[in-house]
């Protein structure tokens, strides 16, 4: 690159960072699209709209029927946020909180009443006509019978559940015409159903009348038999309406039939505090990130500089664009992905000051060490986004928000890291800026003797992960529960409060919170604000008779509320076995995946099967942390646990890098020993920086966070140091083994 076009984009760089800067802080247009302040938030930092549904008809609805309309019902508001809480409250109603939104019925007429749904013959075996058109109603057509009678004689040929899925959209008809459909795709017994009905419906030219909440929503004509479990119903007018349909008949396949009880629209669960200080802390950071960056690496620690702070831009302006809702959890995939885009940079540059140690010029060791940084920082990236594409595809709630924070976050650290710093070291030097002293030289290296300790390693981590699972014994047998599970995966008590006056959520948290503590003797206590109210809702852990009594005549005796406006009720964990379920079967699709893409690259299992090992021994580790610390279980657990996997991987992906490269260049008088040892060596400066700069994002987190974010930034906090422990003592020296004693796969 010459002089004069070095200037050009480092000019260009000025203006693109002062355009994204503007967009990412005021945005664009009176809308102000682009802005941080227009990112979607989840409840626990902007609140929603929380409705409440009751089972209609079944006095006791079992267990099963309600946990089954419960994850049917969060698969569906899914789709207005992967954040959105679905669980049950009593013993015969539904709760939804959706993020974001501020419009209650909205909601509800989008998401449609929950009620029966079946699918009518148009005459019954008799000939007798089942529905006749009136010209009134929905479609105009009423019934002639009763949906018991219609039961009885075999009329209505399928029901609700035996609707997989319903979705509308368009479809081009026979002479090429398009036109806008409800596709639908039934069950197992619901194909045989199906095909035996339309076989009926088809010989005798009828109709098959779909029939929810007292009303009929369609009367297609059968023009065909259908046996592949799959059917459209055509006639609609817009896609809206083609989709309205759609959501009835997918809220009509629910077990239970629902009525709405109530519905309010909530506070955040955390506050603006926590968002405050979680942005000042982000902030802090950063700028320490930079400083250090600028001090160790000098001209290319610059050049990460402004990379990064283009990537942070992009992060902001792309969550609003993929309309991405902003969590905890979020938060930490967007910690991992900027932990990512400094490592990427550690990497090239400590391969730039290899290069120039090596006797090449800067021009050609910028060249080389970006070059020979690529396999690392690529197989690195690719593992941590498999993980998250299959978590966004196989995960439910927040793993899949979680998911789609980190992978749009690796895209861009890897676009920035490899692209962006790469354009601005090269544009900067251009300028003049060609000395060696801007870039630096390495030191000779000690090559530390990493395997002769490796027993050591061996046995203190076993040590620590039996020391976890005694822990965790101890806690089952004194409090029934081996972890500190909070109402998240164990449920609680939901006490309705109205106060007197109007209360912010900082002065709740200083006065009322305590007296919630002092009865629970647990500082986990979440509290929503009803909006237009003076309505309070604290979510704990269960309460007696006794406790909830207490804490009634506390209230009464400190804050004058009124005991006969204090409701509480029993509610199930918003993390349902199912969504666990999910969550498990995606880690472990996720895990094989990487193992895979790692035996791939590297040609040779016993790399891919040591990687999965450090993943097991982090996650174990972390866990034992849990145990023993007693930190609450809740909703950022699983969050916590994937961003270590995703950390760990990288960086031990990073040392395996080098070891292949090692090997591709090792004569006959090198030991195997001598070569892990090296190379692990090599790359401990970069184990070291990337942990030092990611743990410092997340411990400014811990230090200026409020009590739920500290409790999710030190189990992290842990990870991150158990990560870097098991790349650097456990994953090389667990390959040199299974090399040593195990033939090649």
């Amino acid at each position: 690159m010459k002089k004069n076009k070095g200037v050009v984009t480092l000019l260009l760089t000025v203006l693109v960072i002062a355009a994204l800067g503007f967009v990412a802080i005021w945005g664009i247009g009176t809308e102000r699209a682009g802005s941080a302040s227009g990112i979607r938030q989840g409840l626990d930092l902007a609140g929603g709209v929380s409705i409440t549904y009751q089972v209609v008809g079944e006095e006791n609805p079992s267990a099963e029927d309600m946990a089954d309309t419960i994850y049917k019902l969060q698969q569906r508001v899914e789709g207005y946020s992967t954040e959105a809480q679905v669980y049950q409250e009593g013993s015969d109603r539904i709760n939804i909180e959706i993020p974001g939104v501020s419009d209650a019925n909205t909601i509800l007429t989008d998401l449609g009443r929950p009620g029966a749904l079946y699918f009518i013959m148009q005459t019954d075996a008799d000939g007798n006509q089942n529905y006749s058109y009136t010209g009134a109603g929905t479609t105009g057509y009423s019934l002639n019978k009763t949906i018991e009678e219609l039961l009885a004689d075999g009329s209505v040929v399928l029901e609700g559940t035996d609707v997989e899925a319903a979705d509308g959209g368009s479809a081009n008809d026979s002479l090429g015409n398009s036109q806008f459909i409800v596709e639908l795709v039934f069950t197992k017994e619901g194909t045989t159903k199906f095909a035996e009905a339309t076989t009926k419906a088809y010989a005798g030219r009828q109709s098959i009348g779909i029939y929810y909440d007292g009303d009929f929503i369609s009367v297609p004509n059968v023009e065909a038999v259908i046996t592949d479990g799959r059917a459209q119903i055509t006639g609609m007018r817009s896609f809206e309406q083609a989709e309205h349909l759609a959501s009835q008949i997918r809220i009509g396949g629910l077990k239970l039939e629902l009525e709405e009880l109530r519905s309010n629209v909530v506070g955040a669960q955390l506050g603006e505090e926590a968002v405050r200080t979680s942005l000042l802390a982000a902030l802090i950071g950063l700028i320490i990130i930079a400083l250090f960056m600028i001090v160790v690496y000098r001209i290319p620690g610059f050049a990460s500089v402004l990379a990064l702070i283009i990537y942070t831009c992009l992060i902001v302006i792309f969550l609003n664009i993929f309309e991405l809702t902003l969590t905890l959890p979020g938060i930490a995939g967007i910690i991992l992905s900027i932990g990512m885009a400094v490592d990427a940079n550690v990497i090239i540059f400590a391969r730039i000051r290899e290069e120039i140690t090596a006797g090449k010029t800067v021009r050609n060791a910028i060249d080389a060490g970006f070059q020979k940084a690529l396999s690392a920082i690529v197989d690195g990236n690719v593992t941590t986004l498999i993980a998250a594409f299959v978590l966004g595809i196989k995960g439910s709630g927040t793993v899949k928000g979680f998911a789609y924070t980190l992978g749009l976050g690796i895209v861009l650290s890897m676009f920035t890291a490899l692209f962006v710093t790469r354009l601005i070291l090269r544009a900067l030097f251009a300028v003049g800026l060609k000395d060696v002293k801007f870039y630096g030289r390495n030191k000779e290296k000690t090559t530390v003797n990493f395997l002769g300790k490796k027993n050591i390693f061996f046995v203190c981590s076993v040590a620590v992960i039996v020391l976890g699972f005694v822990f965790m014994g101890m806690n089952g047998a004194s409090t029934g529960k081996v972890l500190n599970y909070s109402l998240d995966f164990v449920g609680g008590t939901s006490t309705n409060v109205t106060f007197n006056e109007d209360m912010d959520l900082a002065a709740i948290d200083a006065n009322v919170v305590p007296v919630f503590s002092s009865v629970t003797g647990d500082g986990a206590v979440q509290v929503q604000k009803v909006a237009g109210s003076n309505e309070v809702i604290f979510k704990t852990r269960e309460l007696n008779l006794t406790e909830r009594e207490q804490l009634n005549g506390l209230l009464a005796e400190q804050f004058g509320v009124n005991e006969e406006l204090i409701t509480a009720e029993t509610i199930s964990s918003t993390i349902s076995s199912e969504m666990k379920s999910d969550a498990v079967i995606a880690v472990i699709i996720a895990t094989v995946c990487m193992l895979i893409y790692i035996w791939f690259r590297f040609k040779d299992i016993r790399f891919a099967a040591s990687s999965v090992a450090a993943l097991v021994h982090d996650v174990l580790v972390v866990l034992a942390f849990y145990a023993v610390a007693k930190v609450s279980v809740g909703s950022t657990f699983i969050a916590c646990m994937l961003t270590i996997v995703g950390y760990s991987i990288n960086a031990t992906i990073v040392i395996f890098d080098r070891i292949r490269e090692n090997l591709g260049a090792m004569q006959k008088k090198d030991s195997l020993e001598d070569l892990v040892n090296r190379s692990i060596s090599q790359t401990l400066s970069r184990s070291i920086f990337t942990s030092l700069t990611t743990f410092v994002m997340v411990a400014a987190l811990y230090v200026l966070g409020v009590t739920s974010i500290k409790e999710f930034a030190l189990p992290l906090m842990v990870g991150i140091v158990c990560g870097t422990y098991s790349s650097v003592c456990i994953t090389g020296a667990l390959w040199y083994v299974l090399r040593t004693k195990i033939k090649k796969a």
